[in-house]
């Protein structure tokens, strides 16, 4: 069986030390509020070419991925901060916990409904992966446009901010990587308004850096250093009644955050807050959450880590990334000439897909025996000042923009797209249609190409039935989203619009 093979390689040194690393820089990422998981995957994308083993590299961009999820649980129970906008459900009964002496429970439910969650995601990859891209095998040209068109326009739509501003920031990143040759049309240039470096187009790694690591400094430098709140963290483990109670959270969280991991834009931060709300609905007892309730911090622990695993499904199946995270991680396979999509689990790129699944078993196992012990540490780097901070990841920032073709002009992107970042994220422009815009740009337009040349050309998308059912179900996203945007509480909109970016 392929997953057996895939967890042996995955016992390999160089990915275990990889994953080990990605759950660490995961998890710091998660404690330390700001600097989320999309930041730190594009900085380190151009570190990972040093690595060599492409599926290594990307093992440990994945558990950066999925190790902020566990993270972000952390300061949100014991310090009532949250690490990222998922975690912030997290806060309105761990910190009542906490408060409590009741933190070391929470902290419990919160790694276990996690690794729970995440597992079961990550057996649902495995039985549904690669079934689902041999299907994918038979799309046409037309279905595959039809898919592209759904993913873009899901992330426009479940974006929490103006739809308006999504369009134009997908937009925007279309013609952005438009820049240079049009491979397509058989080599004419497109706007390079006679400079000659932009020949060669505009290097996605460069922008992605500018946009999340220059943009979080410039961000954060803005922010102030909440305090950290040292109690006790009581007893570990819940027993009876508060046992069953943060399972049974658990199990709803898992249901609900897979099936919207499944969707371009239903980001984790979504998942949790739509368990968080779930929870208060189903209770027998709504007037328990926010002094304190166990399953308020199960279920939304569980929510988002379901919902960034299931995310890896139509990433590796279909090459659809459904958040800006999963779209830079997509990035990464193929700067590694590895292209997600059906025919990442055939041939030799087979051995590498079921590799990286199987790093993500192992991570996961690292992430529950690292959480608890470490927990006091996780809580204490929370409160690094960004003015220590701020200056060693605006290095790295400018280092890996200049490894990328060792060229001053990518540096300059850097920081222009630093700049454009920080102007967008303070009037709101979300980032997330924007590199969606940038990587799937030049698919739709090949896909549009070929659709042309059929007879029927773009009526092929409704005279034939799989393109018909996508376009169905385009429609019917633009509809699950109205109700997606009543389930968010108004005050938390524009933090929900920083975790898109």
């Amino acid at each position: 069986m392929e997953i057996i093979n895939g967890l042996l390689d995955a016992l390999q040194p160089s990915y275990l030390i990889s994953a080990l690393i990605g759950v660490l820089a995961g998890t710091l990422v998660g404690v330390l509020p700001g600097l989320g998981p999309s930041a730190t995957i594009g900085m380190l994308l151009p570190v990972t070419l040093l690595f060599g083993d492409p599926g290594a590299s990307i093992a440990m961009l994945a558990g950066v991925f999925y190790g902020a999820m566990y993270g972000g649980s952390t300061t949100a129970i014991v310090a009532n901060i949250p690490g990222e906008v998922a975690s912030i459900p997290t806060t309105y009964d761990g910190f009542p916990m906490a408060k409590k002496g009741r933190a070391g429970q929470a902290l419990w439910i919160s790694a276990v409904g996690s690794f729970f969650a995440g597992t079961i995601g990550l057996i649902l990859l495995t039985l549904v992966g690669a079934t689902l891209a041999r299907f994918a095998l038979s799309f046409t040209p037309a279905a595959y446009l039809a898919l592209l068109v759904f993913a873009l326009v899901a992330v426009i739509c479940l974006n929490e901010g103006s739809v308006i501003k999504a369009i134009g920031a997908a937009a925007f990143g279309m013609v952005l990587i438009s820049v240079g040759v049009d491979e397509v049309s058989g080599g004419q240039l497109r706007m390079t308004f006679g400079i000659g470096v932009l020949r060669e187009g505009l290097e996605l790694v460069p922008i992605i850096v500018g946009l999340f690591g220059v943009t979080e400094v410039l961000m954060s430098a803005e922010s102030g250093i909440k305090s950290f709140h040292s109690g006790p963290l009581g007893k570990m483990m819940p027993r009876g009644k508060e046992l069953k109670r943060g399972f049974a959270g658990i199990l709803r969280g898992t249901a609900l955050g897979f099936p919207l991991g499944l969707l371009p834009g239903a980001n984790p931060a979504v998942a949790s807050f739509m368990a968080y709300d779930l929870e208060k609905r189903v209770s027998r007892h709504p007037e328990r959450f926010g002094r304190g309730a166990i399953e308020g911090v199960a279920a939304p622990e569980a929510a988002n880590n379901a919902n960034a695993q299931a995310g890896f499904i139509p990433l590796m199946s279909l090459g659809i990334p459904t958040t800006s995270s999963l779209a830079i991680l997509m990035a990464a396979f193929m700067m590694f000439g590895l292209q997600p999509g059906p025919l990442l689990f055939t041939g030799d790129n087979a051995g590498i897909a079921w590799a990286i699944i199987g790093s993500m078993y192992i991570g996961n196992v690292m992430l529950l025996v690292l959480n608890l012990p470490l927990v006091g540490l996780w809580a204490k780097i929370s409160v690094i000042p960004i003015k220590y901070m701020g200056p060693a990841i605006l290095a790295v920032c400018i280092i890996a923009s200049y490894s990328t073709r060792n060229s001053m002009f990518d540096v300059w992107v850097t920081i222009v797209f630093g700049v454009i970042g920080y102007l967008m994220r303070k009037a709101h422009w979300p980032l997330s249609p924007l590199i969606l815009g940038l990587i799937i740009g030049p698919m739709i337009e090949a896909r549009l190409a070929q659709t042309l040349s059929l007879p029927n050309g773009l009526g092929t998308l409704v005279s034939t039935p799989v393109p018909l059912i996508i376009l169905i179900l385009t429609i019917a996203i633009i509809a699950v989203s109205v109700r997606l945007r009543r389930v968010i509480p108004t005050e938390h909109r524009e933090e929900m619009l920083e975790e898109a970016s």
